[in-house]
């Protein structure tokens, strides 16, 4: 770690920010706690922050949820409730920080932006000292142009771009009086706020390694950005589910709807194939089976979409910081004839787990009019989930 260099007192301060639930990622848990290099999103900047030697402590900005599954805060750290949104966060924490002094340095910090290092808190206190208000940015890299409905317009001048990273830094006293004259304004950060006061916000370079967490793809971006080596383990989960064949009602198999005189009895939509599924990524985790998520007896999955449950238990697979290797399904079956709809089925799981579509096998066959598939009262199917996930 970069040695910090020495800061008279009153040592920083720092409002963490981890309010929001992350929707865009598609995890089962907030972005905040998925895990990273073996412990959770928020833990990398909270230990960031606490190994430094200029931060006095901070007050994390999270709901009960979050606090329930990070435990006892460090020494100096304060809680405060997150708001409707991220401005009324801050405001918040601010509320919480009123006993401390306007010339009090101040780092404002995204939880879903885990890379902090010494460097870059060393780099915004030492512009501090000389503002009242820094940001850390990055050039832009790409070419930019305007753009509408799809069609590409006039390039966009970069030489006067940047992109605008967290932490940023502020004196204590011009972020409160920034926020008092934003009640009826809105922003996207804080600096933007200091500066419709008129003051100057200073910019230093910011990191790579600063990348947001937004969508779950960006869980593999910030592995390497961040040097996590991939230790990993193969896990084989199994799934077996049957329905029903009744008059009457559609018939889902395989996220598709398929036209038959009959379709599958259940609480949901009984798409025997995404329920197998579901059930070997669960098997795989080791994280119980769908009636476990989803119990019958709930009224509120009466009729639900069988994609839910298969996302779902794609959701917790990203959230342990693993991913899906290959899933093989085999739908048992004397009709209707599968080998039409295979090509569909198998495009609707890829897009329903979102992986390549070459990761998705499915393979239909018969009893040989043996038994209750041979008899046409009830449809089965099984399936094999491949996961890779990280060593504890």
């Amino acid at each position: 770690m970069t040695e910090s260099a020495p800061f008279t007192t009153p040592r920083a301060m720092v409002i963490l920010l981890a309010g929001g639930q992350g929707s865009r990622a598609g995890f089962a848990v907030p972005k905040q706690l998925a895990t990273l290099g073996g412990k959770p999103v928020l833990r990398w900047s909270l230990d960031a922050f606490c190994a430094h030697s200029a931060i006095g402590g901070g007050v994390l900005v999270a709901n009960d949820d979050v606090m329930a599954a990070l435990g006892t805060l460090p020494d100096g750290w304060i809680s405060a409730n997150p708001g409707e949104e991220r401005q009324q966060s801050v405001a918040n924490a601010l509320a919480a920080l009123a006993d401390r002094e306007d010339e009090t340095p101040l780092l404002v910090h995204d939880a879903a932006r885990p890379g902090v290092t010494a460097a870059v808190i060393d780099r915004l206190l030492a512009a501090l000292g000389m503002a009242e208000a820094v940001i850390p940015s990055l050039p832009v890299p790409d070419t930019l142009v305007e753009q509408a409905a799809g069609v590409a317009g006039e390039v966009v001048d970069r030489s006067a771009l940047a992109r605008v990273q967290t932490p940023q830094a502020f004196r204590l006293g011009a972020l409160r009086r920034a926020h008092a004259a934003a009640v009826e304004a809105a922003a996207t950060d804080d600096a933007q706020l200091v500066r419709r006061l008129g003051l100057a916000v200073a910019a230093v370079a910011g990191e790579a390694r600063l990348h947001k967490l937004t969508y779950a793809e960006d869980m593999a971006i910030l592995s390497g950005l961040l040097g996590i080596e991939a230790m990993t383990r193969t896990a084989v989960g199994m799934g077996y589910d049957v329905h029903r064949l009744v008059a009457d009602k559609p018939l889902w198999i395989g996220g598709i709807e398929i036209a038959h005189s009959h379709g599958l009895e259940g609480h949901s939509d009984a798409d025997v194939g995404l329920h197998a599924l579901t059930d070997a990524i669960l098997g795989a985790l080791g994280d119980g089976d769908i009636g476990d998520h989803f119990p019958p007896s709930d009224p509120q999955w009466r009729g639900a979409a069988s994609h839910r449950f298969l996302q779902f238990a794609a959701n917790r697979v990203t959230t342990r910081g693993g991913q899906i290797d290959h899933v093989d399904l085999t739908i048992i079956a004397e009709a209707p004839k599968i080998g039409p709809h295979r090509a569909a089925m198998r495009a609707r799981i890829a897009e329903i787990l979102a992986i390549p579509l070459e990761r998705v096998s499915v393979k239909a066959t018969t009893t040989e009019r043996l038994g209750f598939t041979g008899r046409r009262e009830g449809i089965a199917a099984q399936a094999v989930a491949t996961l890779r996930l990280p060593e504890n």
